[in-house]
C-alpha cells in the first residue's frame, strides 16, 4: 500500500511538471474569430510580417512578449474596423519606428544603405586598378632604365666629352669676352686723347 502511494505521488508531480512546464507553449495561442477568410489572412500576413519590437529577429507570431500579444491584439482591432493595410503599417511605423517591419520600405534615407556596398566595391576596384597601372608602370621604368654595360661605358665617355666641351666654350667666351673689353677701352682711350681741350 505504500509503494502504491509513493507511485502515486510520483506520477502527480510528474504531471503537476509536465502542466507547469507547458503552460508558456499554451499563452500564446490566441483565438480571434474574423468575419471573412481575407481578414484572417490580413491578420496572419500582418503578424509574420511585423518584427516584435521587444524581441531579437523575432516576428509576431512566434514572440511570446507581452508587447507582441498587445500589438497582435490591436492588430485584430484595426483588421475588423476595416482599415486598409497602408493605414496599419503607417500606424505601427509611426508608433514603433521602421523597426518593426521585416522588409523596410526603400525610402531617401535607406538608399544610403542599400547603395553604399556597391559604391564602396565599385571605389574600391577602381583605385586596385589604378594601383596596379602604376605598378605596372613603374617596373616597366625600371626594367627600360637599366642599362648594359657597354650602354653605361657609352654614356660615361659622352658625360666626359660634354664637360670637356663645356670647359672649352666657357674658357673661349670668357677670352672673347675679355678681348672684347680691352678693345672697348682702348676705343674709348683713343677718342678721349683726339678730343681736343
Amino acid at each position: 500500500m505504500r509503494s502504491q502511494i509513493k507511485l502515486m505521488t510520483f506520477l502527480a508531480a510528474v504531471l503537476l511538471m509536465f502542466f507547469t512546464l507547458s503552460l508558456p507553449a499554451y499563452s500564446a495561442i490566441e483565438a480571434h474569430s474574423f468575419d471573412t477568410d481575407l481578414q484572417r489572412e490580413r491578420y496572419q500576413s500582418f503578424i509574420e510580417e511585423m518584427r516584435c519590437p521587444k524581441c531579437q529577429n523575432q516576428n509576431l507570431a512566434g514572440s511570446d512578449s507581452p508587447i507582441s500579444a498587445d500589438l497582435r491584439r490591436e492588430l485584430y482591432e484595426m483588421i475588423k474596423e476595416g482599415k486598409a493595410d497602408k493605414e496599419i503599417i503607417d500606424f505601427m511605423v509611426a508608433r514603433y519606428g521602421d523597426f518593426i517591419l521585416y522588409r523596410p520600405r526603400v525610402t531617401p534615407v535607406t538608399y544610403v544603405l542599400w547603395a553604399a556596398p556597391v559604391v564602396l566595391l565599385t571605389a574600391g576596384i577602381i583605385v586596385l586598378l589604378i594601383m596596379l597601372r602604376q605598378r605596372r608602370r613603374l617596373a616597366l621604368m625600371q626594367s627600360s632604365s637599366a642599362l648594359t654595360d657597354e650602354e653605361q661605358a657609352r654614356l660615361n665617355a659622352l658625360l666626359v666629352d660634354k664637360k670637356i666641351e663645356e670647359k672649352t666654350s666657357s674658357a673661349n667666351t670668357s677670352s672673347a669676352k675679355t678681348k672684347a673689353i680691352k678693345n672697348n677701352v682702348k676705343n674709348n682711350n683713343l677718342k678721349d686723347n683726339q678730343e681736343p681741350h
